[in-house]
């Protein structure tokens, strides 16, 4: 008998937190369009923190959120607090819920660049020719790659160092050439760390 009346004080209290919650809220509830379709304000959230643009974004009735790397070194943002937003896609303003919002994001402690490095990325997969990695991070061009392509990653500073975490080195050098025709033969790469200059 104890435990029923221990539940249901537990379920009323629960009840009474969640009404409170919700009549507290300042996010704008989103409106239906003609269409059919909810839409409400995406504010700008650039210059945010990204775990505080994805809050404010899933407040205002945005749930389709996605962030990358806008270096375009192909990071993933393991830990949103550790990020800011440098742009979104869309632009701020009355957009339907159902629309992808995408943060361009860099680590707190980096500058924004003056332009999206994400779509300056080679293909996805190389097709016959060998694309141009100089400049790329070595994450981004063994994705770039088939699968089954051998590749070998040097230290190109001549320390001999393993490069482990890849989207933190850039290539300075490539075997085969940009443009060569890739044919099944192993391809070289030579980095070093996006801090240092290539020799």
């Amino acid at each position: 008998m104890r435990t029923r009346s221990v539940l249901a004080f537990l379920a009323a209290a629960a009840l009474l937190t969640l009404t409170a919650c919700e009549g507290s809220g300042t996010a704008t509830k989103p409106t239906q369009a003609k269409g059919g379709s909810d839409t409400a304000v995406l504010p700008d959230l650039m210059g945010k923190g990204l775990q505080s643009a994805q809050d404010q974004a899933q407040s205002a009735g945005f749930r389709r959120l996605a962030s990358h790397d806008a270096l375009g070194r192909g990071r993933a943002q393991a830990f949103d607090r550790n990020w800011k937003v440098c742009s979104q896609t869309p632009a701020p303003g009355t957009r339907p819920t159902d629309t992808k919002v995408d943060f361009g994001a860099v680590k707190l402690t980096e500058d924004c660049p003056a332009k999206d490095g994400s779509g300056e990325r080679p293909p996805s997969k190389a097709g016959g020719t060998m694309p141009a990695f100089t400049g790329k991070s070595v994450k981004v061009a063994r994705e770039a790659l088939d699968s089954s392509t051998s590749l070998t990653v040097k230290d190109a500073s001549g320390s001999g160092r393993m490069v482990l975490v890849e989207s933190n080195w850039q290539v300075c050098a490539q075997d085969p050439a940009a443009g060569a025709k890739l044919d099944g033969q192993p391809v070289r790469l030579e980095a070093v760390k996006f801090s240092e200059a290539c020799p």
